[in-house]
């Protein structure tokens, strides 16, 4: 943390012209440039707060839909660092976000870390998330989560008595300077969906299934040279996020060659072109089952079109999309949306959600 300079200054700036407070900026700049000279956090009013992590969603190259970037519900929890404390937000934040189906994108911002004072943590990257069960050279659920399911075994976490390939974590919650915590949510309290699809009667014999809300919780908050590592935030899904990646990957669910095999397909040579047309029966499935189960989610091609509709918004306010190109296209029929043929550049803006160094 640094006496700020002009990434401090254009917060202020920006937060002053959307009437966050009244009057200009300079007052509250030399409020902010005080305490931060003195290694303290930003001094942001609970409406700063939420104009920035706003900002921060706005700025966030990797992502697709920031059409919605005003809509943010930031939960201003800065006085919260006790891990016990900070698990019973965390329920209140899932219940609130999920809020029946009808998805609420939603920030729960916890206390700051500063040059003297270490911030809670949140080891989990989602809240939700399944666990990878390693075994004699197998894995059963999802690889991506066997080392942080191998880490809650060890701090006290016992698996189900019969393991499934869908079993949900714990969460691990670090208090300042402390050791981790181990705590498990009620059951129920993460809704999943069932996966099922509209005209292949026997998709539901998969047993593949996905939680509603993403709810990450391994990215920082950065905004007037503060940080808060621990700010989970999340909305809802794009469907191919679940149908392209987490249930089709080889290295996560693998389910492309289990679908092609049932639906009778010639897995034998590329050209025939099994993965493609089992990646899009997964992916009618996945939105089949959201939409049934009254489950807010986005196809990708109207993900596309509202990002094409975001990107023109922030021409007309005179600024230029900051865009990861890898990160915006969808990892299904990507040249089939207008995002494909976008020139984009990722211009590294403040405020923002910056990747969490991994703990020690």
């Amino acid at each position: 943390m640094t006496i700020p300079g002009d990434e401090t200054a254009d917060f202020l700036q920006d937060a002053a012209a959307a009437g966050v407070f009244p009057g200009g900026p300079d007052t509250r700049l030399e409020t902010y440039r005080r305490a931060i000279a003195a290694g303290k956090a930003a001094p942001f009013t609970s409406g700063e707060l939420a104009h920035a992590a706003r900002l921060a969603w706005r700025n966030s190259a990797r992502c697709i839909g920031r059409l919605h970037w005003r809509s943010l519900r930031v939960r201003d929890r800065r006085d919260v660092a006790d891990p016990k404390a900070i698990f019973q937000e965390l329920c209140l934040h899932l219940t609130e976000s999920t809020n029946g189906g009808a998805i609420r994108p939603t920030m729960t911002v916890f206390a700051p870390a500063t040059p003297t004072q270490a911030s809670p943590r949140i080891l989990n990257h989602q809240l939700a998330a399944y666990a990878g069960y390693r075994s004699g050279g197998t894995l059963l659920g999802d690889p991506k989560n066997a080392a942080f399911t191998e880490t809650a075994i060890r701090l006290g976490w016992r698996p189900p008595a019969t393991q499934t390939a869908f079993d949900l974590l714990p969460w691990i919650i670090q208090g300042a300077g402390e050791a981790p915590q181990l705590f498990t949510p009620d059951t129920g309290l993460i809704q999943e969906v069932p996966i099922s699809h509209p005209t292949l009667g026997w998709f539901a014999e998969l047993g593949l299934r996905w939680y509603a809300v993403p709810v990450i919780c391994d990215m920082v908050l950065h905004a007037a040279e503060t940080e808060f590592p621990a700010a989970p935030f999340g909305g809802w899904y794009m469907g191919t996020e679940i149908g392209a990646r987490n249930l089709a990957d080889a290295d996560r669910y693998n389910q492309l060659p289990v679908i092609a095999r049932r639906m009778g397909l010639d897995t034998k040579t590329p050209a025939a072109l099994w993965k493609d047309r089992a990646l899009v029966e997964l992916n009618t499935a996945v939105l089949h089952s959201y939409q049934a189960a009254g489950v807010r989610i986005v196809d990708h091609h109207t993900a596309s079109a509202e990002f094409m509709r975001f990107n023109e918004q922030e021409l007309r306010a005179g600024r230029e999309t900051s865009a990861a190109w890898d990160w915006i296209v969808p990892p299904m029929s990507g040249a089939a949306t207008p995002v494909f043929h976008l020139p984009m550049r990722d211009l590294q803006l403040r405020p923002n959600l910056l990747p969490r160094p991994e703990p020690a």
